[in-house]
């Protein structure tokens, strides 16, 4: 179980809008050492090298350096040469820093085990640490995968000095009833909205119920005069 020294946000945010909100938070925020983790090599390696265009001392862990790179990244880490250090699980594996004051999740782990792994990065020897982790739409059943291992839900941050454009953070990540993945039950109308909110769904669906409702009615009304006109027929023919 992560460390109880460790407190838990979460950041929803659109894909494309990672990388700047990535950079408002360093620029806004009190940190020590942070450990930023992504999911491919590739965007490990890209992060570090515009983190260091935008005035930070950050290095990349992944696994396409050689072993020789990956030792002088994690000592430099470790040393206070770097501030941030931008790596993928696997190269992170190694990493034994006690000074790290923030793990940064800037892709969704793939499992409850990994997300685990990743902030306990932070908060040891009983000190306080802090794990953000950015979350698109398409992260919501692990969100909820993770809370229910930790049994409590995570924080849902906004980022006051950052301009979000159209994008709504609120709007993400609200209720359990939001994604499909959880069992929640569908809507009575049948509607196919299922990827609204409960509340809309209920909203949507009790009126459309109501309709469907009445429809079902109006076609059990019809069979009795179907029947009669059948049954007249029959005595006719019989006749």
């Amino acid at each position: 179980a992560p460390a109880e020294t460790v407190s838990h946000a979460i950041y929803p945010i659109a894909h494309k809008q990672k990388k700047n909100l990535l950079v408002s938070l360093l620029q806004n925020t009190a940190t020590g050492r942070v450990l930023i983790f992504t999911r491919t090599k590739y965007r490990a390696r890209n992060l570090a090298r515009d983190l260091e265009k935008e005035g930070f001392r950050a290095a990349a862990l992944q696994g396409n350096m050689s072993q020789n790179k990956r030792q002088k990244a994690i000592n430099g880490f470790r040393s206070g040469r770097y501030d941030i250090l931008a790596a993928t699980d696997i190269a992170a594996r190694g990493i034994d820093v006690t000074e790290i004051s923030h793990v940064i999740n800037f892709d969704m782990p793939d499992t409850v085990d990994a997300y685990t792994h990743r902030i306990g990065r932070t908060g040891r020897a009983e000190q306080e640490g802090e794990a953000f982790t950015f979350a698109v739409h398409d992260d919501q059943p692990m969100v909820y995968a993770i809370e229910k291992a930790l049994g409590a839900r995570l924080e849902r941050r906004r980022f006051s000095s950052f301009d979000y454009g159209e994008f709504d953070p609120e709007s993400l990540f609200t209720s359990r009833s939001s994604t499909p993945s959880q069992g929640q039950p569908r809507s009575n109308g049948g509607n196919g909205r299922s990827g609204q909110s409960r509340s809309y769904r209920q909203s949507n669906g009790g009126s459309n119920g109501n309709r469907n409702s009445g429809g079902s009615n109006g076609g059990n009304r019809r069979r009795p005069q179907q029947q009669r006109q059948a049954s007249a027929r029959n005595q006719g023919g019989q006749r």
